[in-house]
């Protein structure tokens, strides 16, 4: 058969394998696996460890593996021997002690009749380095945003503005050496705290005139950060800040290099910014200012939430007044006008029929101590912690006397003498037996009340009961939320509330209370 002269002789393929082996980029190393020593092995091998190739062949293979992995190295050499497995990681070593990691995969091999791993080697440090870096970063974000979404609980927690706690919370994302959150107040910005040394943080509040309109678009910069690299340049916008902090607001770039300006804004209304600075140029990064921005936009909404809750407490104070107010007109005005007119016709019905006379004197003490005990609800709705501090039966009793005074509707009260308890379940009784009282009033037509207390070793039930036209239970009438909003207080007492009535045969609610380990008897916040 004669020999195909297109195809390469023995010699040919011997130079083409010995080219591929020579060209391959990762190392190549032929072992010996009786004697360890490396009869082979490719440029890429040796140029990696540092040495010549006749400084490498012949040398054992451990040579190229650091002390560190050794142990590791020498036991996948083992497994390979019995399942011709052989991957594995370790630590290299060159020539000159420095290091690098590399990945190693080998199999088994016969080369000149012996034994042998034919073993690749790849640098994979850069890889590692990679890897090690982004892992660092996705850490680093990890961690920013886990402290984002704290600061946004935080802040959203509290409805009271606290101006330190807002730097403080963005120290913990983003380092500065001062700091200072400003309000927007009028024309000017008004530092409401300042961060810093201990002498920058005692400062009085710092003023900041803002003169014109384009001061003021320049400053809040399309609701975007401006970042100032170097204070101390000819920058523009350097420039202007320093322009901007004179007077006593320079303290705020004494030592400092570089500035980041956040405005805080709202649905398009400015309301303030925060200022940080370093004393390290060009510190902060467009990374920082995204940051900053996200802490800004959730500190902006406390404030304005803040500014709400102001309103709304300032409101509640006003209609609590004009509810005393009423309070006062509708109960005890019109008690004493009662009383002053007995009081001015009792000379002259007593010339006339002293019998009478004395009922109108029966009245007049009835009325009397009506207004007295409506002046003593209405102080304690003035001074809440007498809720705390009196005695329930006392509380009750100027409840039916209040009642009796502006009704005549007679209330019967049966109290234990000792009876302590816990200050919300105090405070949840009264506000219940107040509310319940006002509806008889209103609503009831009763010719009678009963309250009555009873205590059964850990169980408090409260009574009340009128003999008025009643009502369906089942049915909602709309503008009454009287019951609705006893409910709500029971349940936020752990009280049980229950309303039994029927038309044209009165009305019983019952509070039962039971003591449990986690009641306190005094807790101020009840009220």
């Amino acid at each position: 058969m004669n020999k195909d002269p297109n195809l390469p002789s023995s010699e040919e393929k011997k130079d083409a394998y010995q080219n591929i082996f020579e060209s391959v980029v990762d190392g190549l190393i032929i072992n010996d696996l009786e004697s360890g020593l490396v009869v082979e092995a490719n440029p890429a091998a040796w140029l990696m460890h540092g040495y010549t190739r006749e400084e490498f062949i012949g040398q054992l293979l451990t040579i190229c593996v650091h002390p560190d992995s050794q142990y590791v190295f020498s036991d996948s050499i083992q497994e390979f021997e019995l399942d011709s497995i052989f991957d594995v990681q370790v630590l290299d070593v060159r020539r000159d002690g420095s290091t690098f990691f590399a990945v190693w995969r080998g199999t088994a091999f016969t080369y000149q009749g012996r034994p042998c791993l034919l073993g690749i080697i790849r640098d994979v440090s850069k890889r590692m380095l990679i890897e090690e870096l982004l892992s660092q970063r996705v850490e680093i974000r990890t961690h920013e945003q886990a402290t984002l979404l704290e600061i946004s609980y935080i802040l959203a927690s509290t409805l009271e503005l606290q101006p330190g706690l807002i730097l403080d919370q963005l120290r913990k994302i983003i380092e500065y050496a001062h700091g200072g959150l400003f309000a927007l107040k009028d024309s000017s910005l008004v530092t409401l705290a300042i961060r810093g040394t201990h002498q920058l943080e005692q400062f009085d509040p710092i003023s900041i005139p803002l003169p014109t309109p384009e001061t003021l678009a320049i400053l809040f910069n399309r609701h975007r950060p401006i970042r100032v690299a170097d204070v101390w340049s000819d920058d523009p916008q350097a420039k202007f800040l320093r322009s901007l902090l004179e007077d006593r607001a320079s303290v705020l770039l004494e030592g400092m290099q570089s500035w980041m300006w956040v405005p805080l804004a709202v649905r398009g209304r400015i309301i303030g910014g925060v200022g940080v600075a370093h004393d390290k140029r060009d510190f902060f990064t467009a990374h920082h200012a995204d940051l900053a921005l996200s802490v800004a936009n959730q500190a902006a909404i406390t404030m304005i939430n803040s500014e709400l809750y102001g309103q709304a407490q300032a409101l509640a104070v006003l209609e609590e007044r004009q509810r005393l107010a009423r309070n006062l007109h509708d109960a005890v005005n019109q008690s004493l006008f009662s009383a002053g007119l007995i009081a001015e016709v009792l000379p002259r019905l007593w010339d006339r029929d002293q019998d009478e006379a004395r009922h109108s004197l029966n009245d007049l003490r009835k009325l009397t101590r009506g207004a007295m005990a409506e002046m003593r609800a209405l102080l304690a709705e003035l001074r809440p912690s007498t809720l705390i501090d009196s005695d329930l039966g006392d509380l009750l009793r100027q409840l039916g006397s209040a009642i009796e005074a502006r009704t005549n509707l007679p209330v019967d009260l049966t109290v234990p003498k000792e009876l302590t308890l816990p200050a919300v379940v105090q405070v949840a009784f009264y506000r219940i037996c107040q509310e319940a009282l006002n509806n008889i009033a209103k609503h009831a037509k009763a010719g009678k009340v009963v309250m009555e207390v009873r205590q059964d070793d850990a169980v408090v039930e409260l009574r009340i009961f009128d003999d008025g036209q009643g009502f369906d239970v089942e049915q909602k009438i709309s503008g009454h939320y009287g019951l609705g909003m006893m409910r709500e207080r029971a349940e936020a007492a752990g009280l049980l509330l229950t309303i039994t009535s029927q038309p044209a045969q009165g009305t019983e609610i019952k509070i039962c209370w039971t003591k449990t380990p986690t009641h306190k008897v005094f807790d101020k916040e009840a009220l």
